[in-house]
């Protein structure tokens, strides 16, 4: 069998830089080495502050850095060393052209997979990494046998990750399950026994499932389908309780008790962001349309309505709690990252919220913990946030360095973010309201820990 003795990961992003570092760590015997044409992030991936935030990375990171893993712009070289690579690289939805709003942008996977077999020789697995849409591996493979030389052998293998965004470290060290997909040919499960054989390092047999490359790429989409379709769900009944005056909860808890239907991911919230879920449906819902399924592709695409609407019924909720007004009134924002435990904006409902208070001129001061204000001002300069007007941010938005700051003479507290130091138990402060103001009293001691936000939160004013 194939042995993998050296790894190359082209991209050193949110997946990327956590999954080969455990790789690393799990597998001292392979050299580990993660490479990017963005020198400030291989830079920062080599310095005393990761580039990301997640729990645990950085002991990872730090034990194995220098030893068998390491971070480097020299693509070519570490490409031609490898025995397999890693395809990590951004898939973001198309904003141009056909399949604009819907279909992935390929135009990265394409470029790696060119640079790949322009500097290849003798035998390298090639794996898809990146959230791809299903056959893009054969797009792959055809770019390949294109350019082929006498001497090249490249396998094609698709291994999506399923981690999870703040247990990242977790979900790769203990996976619910590791899928390789890849041709049925002697060539491809060679090629597939080799990557299992990386795995079993540390996971079970039993948890790697080997398929063939279209369900593979498929299963990524539908897994992440299949999850933004109940958080979709549950906030469509958060709308039916606030009308009747049940408890979205209790009926959460009640429904999660089935063990059909279990209690993951039932929690009402302000909608799902993060750089998957979105991109992931909005992709099915173009496969779909594209292999002539209008109904099925109309299923999915009201998973991303609902999302939306639940972002407008959220903000619609603030400005009615402020006598319909929130014009130049100070709303205190906690929490910009799209969930907690990571300093990840993409697709955050939060950048909406912001949206759709500053189209209201409402004053907005911001506080996260891990998300820097250089982010923040960056997500909400973008045209479609700022309507091309990136100066109203400047006038509208204000980013505390903390949260007390944040809420002090505030007319409305919101929080957006489940971060265990936003639960009223730890925040370590008492809200009164006096006249219009929202007033704070004890200062602000964080602690973490506690239990988990279920809802975001409106402080309502009284007069």
């Amino acid at each position: 069998m194939f042995q993998i003795k050296k790894i190359c990961c082209i991209g050193a992003g949110y997946v990327g830089g956590p999954t080969c570092s455990v790789i690393a760590s799990m597998c001292p015997e392979i050299t580990v080495t993660v490479v990017d044409v963005n020198e400030s992030r291989i830079k920062a991936w080599n310095s005393e502050t990761l580039p990301i935030y997640e729990p645990g990375l950085n002991e990872v990171v730090m034990s194995c850095r220098g030893k068998n893993l390491f971070f480097s712009t020299d693509i070519d070289s570490a490409i031609k060393e490898a025995d397999l690579v890693f395809i990590s690289v951004n898939t973001p939805t198309k904003t141009y052209g056909m399949g604009k709003g819907r279909a992935a942008d390929l135009k990265f996977i394409e470029a790696c997979a060119r640079r790949i077999v322009e500097v290849s020789d003798g035998y390298k697995i090639v794996t898809e990494k990146s959230t791809v849409p299903v056959r893009a591996a054969e797009s792959i493979r055809r770019i390949f046998d294109a350019n082929t030389k006498p001497s090249l052998n490249l396998q094609v293998l698709s291994n999506p990750e399923f981690l999870a965004e703040g247990t990242a470290v977790k979900d790769l060290k203990d996976p619910d399950r590791v899928l390789i997909g890849g041709d049925e040919t002697p060539e491809g499960q060679r090629a597939i026994s080799a990557l299992c054989a990386v795995y079993e390092h540390w996971v079970p047999k039993s948890r790697i499932i080997t398929t063939n490359t279209w369900s593979s790429e498929l299963s990524k989409l539908a897994a992440n389908a299949f999850l933004a379709q109940r958080i979709s769900s549950i906030n469509s009944i958060s709308a039916l309780c606030e009308s009747t005056g049940a408890d979205v909860e209790e009926v959460a808890r009640a429904i999660g008790m089935d063990q059909r239907i279990g209690s993951k991911f039932l929690k009402a919230s302000v909608g799902f962001g993060g750089s998957c879920f979105q991109k992931d449906v909005l992709n099915l819902v173009y496969l779909c349309e594209a292999l002539n399924l209008p109904e099925v592709a109309s299923y999915w695409q009201q998973v991303i309505d609902m999302n939306e609407y639940q972002r407008k019924r959220f903000a619609c909720r603030i400005i009615d709690c402020l006598f319909n007004t929130v014009t130049g009134k100070k709303i205190a924002l906690l929490g910009f990252s799209f969930k907690k435990d990571t300093g990840d904006t993409r697709e955050s409902s939060s950048i909406y919220i912001s949206k759709y208070l500053m189209d209201e001129a409402a004053k907005l001061h911001i506080y996260d913990p891990k998300v820097l204000k250089e982010q923040i001002i960056q997500d909400l300069s973008q045209p479609s946030i700022s309507r091309d007007n990136p100066e109203r941010v400047s006038d509208l938005v204000t980013v505390s360095s903390d949260p007390y700051e944040a809420c002090e003479s505030a007319h409305a507290l919101v929080i957006c973010t489940e971060w265990d130091m936003f639960k009223l138990q730890n925040l370590g402060f008492q809200i009164e309201t006096i006249g219009k103001k929202v007033t704070t009293r004890i200062p602000f001691t964080p602690s973490g820990g506690g239990p988990r936000l279920n809802e975001p939160t409106i402080k309502k004013t009284k007069v």
